[in-house]
């Protein structure tokens, strides 16, 4: 998922030596003090980010007289996922716990619930979006707090000079900085006319085709774009309809234009097409941006992150959201609950979005206008629509209708993008969705 020179990858090398360490707050012994808290956050890729986090929960245990201890948990390696797994297994671990994406529905029969924070903050700063509800919670239960920290959206990031020059578009009017989009004319099929014409140009669009998160919620978007399920809400494998058999098409029509490599990109290649200038358009965070920033200022000053392509089912945009859990066995949930509170707050969210450099993006739909997105540069205002202030586009993941479990499978196996591959190489059409039929009816048996 993908989160993460200062590539998601290098961030995580570049803080390695902090991110195993154990970063405790002042204790103040009080007759009023409230215990120990044990926290696992997210390892952040942004430098400077965990110092946010970690000086608001400082600056709330000093408060309410508790003695916290911070765990940054990186996702290299998937040393995360491992931590929410060895936990759940010994029943023994931190209070609260950051998960991504799909674990606390994999998780939720541990999860303590928290509708009464996550309805409190909902009163406060705003309905979220259906994602979130969708990996958010299970019935009635809010099995984790939507988390600021971590969750991203995965939109285009293009350049403003190539794409003028080989696609005749101008993102920058397409989506103003500061106004709401003008965009009704970007829908897929402008989208693979620009991918054809920046081809052409020597400049071709930077997406991957490969197994890991990047490629898998580009493809993802697009599918729901054009209506394109293969098991529905309750179960049902329904890949052998004419909706997926027109994103295929697409997708054909696409990868021709595509880097020759693509299905063996990971998340790292798409930043470093960006970087290297040799692309007009990539579908990433804004850490790709920030790479340019720093080691490529003149490819940064011509990026511009906007909105997907409208397709026939709609404008889908992929949004991977991060969790904060509260173990339902956890020694301390009082003050779990209380520090979730105060991480939640508009002032703390607004210190944590400027530490990230505006990539990290909160779920509640009053706090998606923050000065940050507005006020990033170069150039400025290229962050603007990052948040999707506007609601031009829903906010999805991948797979999403199937049941989450289900759907999971279907993300971590990367279904979507081997159907696109296994067609464009020239399997047949029947061929490819009688494969898809076979693996998403192994996903159901499991």
């Amino acid at each position: 998922m993908s989160r993460k020179k200062l590539s998601r990858r290098q961030f995580v090398a570049a803080t390695a030596m902090s991110s195993a360490a154990l970063i405790t707050a002042p204790y103040v012994r009080s007759a009023n003090a409230a215990g120990k808290l044990n926290i696992g956050f997210w390892d952040h890729w942004v430098p400077g980010a965990n110092k946010a986090s970690t000086e608001l929960v400082n600056e709330w245990a000093a408060k309410e007289k508790v003695e916290v201890s911070i765990d940054y948990i990186p996702s290299q390696g998937n040393k995360n996922i491992l931590t929410i797994a060895a936990e759940a297994q010994a029943k023994s671990g931190h209070d609260i716990l950051a998960m991504p994406t799909w674990w606390p529905h994999a998780q939720a029969d541990l999860l303590e619930p928290m509708n009464d924070v996550v309805e409190a903050l909902i009163k406060q700063n705003g309905e979220v979006n259906g994602t979130v509800k969708y990996l958010g919670k299970s019935g009635d239960k809010w099995l984790a707090v939507p988390a600021c920290i971590g969750s991203q959206i995965k939109g285009p990031c293009s350049r403003i000079d190539l794409m003028k020059q080989h696609a005749n578009i101008d993102v920058q009017a397409m989506y103003p900085a500061g106004a709401p989009p003008k965009a009704d004319a970007w829908t897929t099929d402008a989208f693979l006319k620009a991918a054809e014409a920046c081809h052409k140009g020597g400049v071709p669009f930077g997406i991957g085709l490969g197994e890991t998160s990047d490629s898998v919620d580009t493809v993802g978007a697009f599918f729901l774009a054009f209506g394109a399920e293969v098991v529905d809400i309750k179960g049902n494998v329904v890949v052998k309809n004419d909706n997926v058999r027109q994103v295929l098409e697409f997708y054909k029509k696409l990868m021709a234009f595509l880097p020759s490599d693509a299905p063996a990109w990971d998340d790292g290649s798409n930043n470093r097409w960006l970087v290297s200038g040799k692309g007009a358009l990539i579908m990433n965070p804004p850490s790709a941006w920030a790479v340019a920033k720093r080691d490529a200022p003149q490819i940064a000053e011509q990026c511009w992150t906007h909105g997907f392509p409208v397709g026939p089912k709609g404008r889908f945009a992929p949004f991977l959201p991060y969790f904060w859990s509260v173990w339902n066995f956890g020694k301390n949930k009082p003050a779990a609950k209380s520090l979730l509170m105060h991480l939640s707050q508009p002032a703390a969210v607004e210190k944590l979005v400027a530490a990230s450099g505006g990539y990290d993006l909160p779920a509640f739909e009053k706090l998606t206008t923050l000065k940050t997105w507005a006020e990033e540069s170069p150039p400025k205002g290229t962050l603007y629509h990052y948040p999707n202030p506007h609601k031009h586009q829903i906010l999805s993941i991948s797979a999403a209708g199937a049941p989450p479990k289900v759907a999971q499978q279907i993300y971590t196996q990367a279904t979507l993008t081997k159907m696109c591959v296994r067609y464009f190489r020239g399997e047949s059409m029947e061929k490819t969705l009688a494969w898809a039929q076979g693996e998403l009816e192994g996903f159901m048996r499991s």
